[in-house]
């Protein structure tokens, strides 16, 4: 059974066809990759994808449900889209608690451990506004893993991070896909993310030009 479908999506903003007639299914378990030029698509279908925005026609179906008006975000799904917003005169690991305690689903075991795994060790007790940017974007990963979701969705992920940082997030979604998690990625830098991908979508102008497999 697919984990993930779209079915001929297309979103209309302003007369402007931001997505058209976006259709694929994917199985659970696997690293799919959106590739594609800055404005081709890849943010607002992530954004349709966890119910930020209504499709115009078309629908999204995840793990047997329907994302719509009375169901606008997937459970168990962690994502980073944009710039990760974090309160500047709290520490990292305050961030990250104020996050839990939302759904009030784990503790500080599995905030620290999210962020041992992106290499904020040490740094847990620092207040955001002297993180780098990588911090900041390295604090976004670990709130996007912390409560263990099924489904991961990346928008640019690597964005501020140096090459160790880059091989550090791949070195953990390899991880995650190995315990069954089902990652989606988007990223322009096709180098970022070239040979871990189950299967990659090429976007461009909001559709879906090619795909293929690995």
């Amino acid at each position: 059974m697919n984990y993930i479908k779209v079915n001929h999506l297309t979103k209309i903003i302003k007369n402007h066809t931001v997505l058209e007639d976006i259709d694929f299914e994917l199985k659970r378990g696997g690293i799919y990759s959106f590739i594609g030029h800055n404005g081709s698509g890849k943010t607002m279908l992530f954004r349709a994808l966890c119910g930020f925005i209504a499709p115009t026609s078309g629908d999204i179906n995840i793990d047997g449900v329907a994302i719509n008006e009375t169901k606008s975000f997937p459970e168990k799904t962690g994502i980073i889209i944009e710039n990760p917003g974090f309160l500047a005169n709290y520490t990292g690991y305050q961030n990250l608690e104020y996050l839990a305690s939302i759904r009030n689903q784990i503790g500080k075991k599995e905030i620290l451990d999210a962020l041992e795994k992106v290499g904020l060790s040490g740094k847990e007790d620092v207040k955001v506004k002297k993180y780098s940017l990588g911090m900041r974007q390295r604090l976004g990963i670990a709130q996007a893993i912390m409560e263990d979701p099924d489904l991961l969705i990346f928008d640019e992920p690597t964005n501020s991070l140096d090459k160790a940082g880059s091989q550090s997030f791949i070195d953990l979604i390899l991880d995650l896909k190995e315990k069954g998690k089902t990652i989606l990625l988007a990223s322009h830098h096709i180098a970022d993310i070239d040979g871990i991908s189950d299967e990659t979508f090429e976007m461009e102008a909001g559709r879906i030009i090619n795909r293929r497999k690995g």
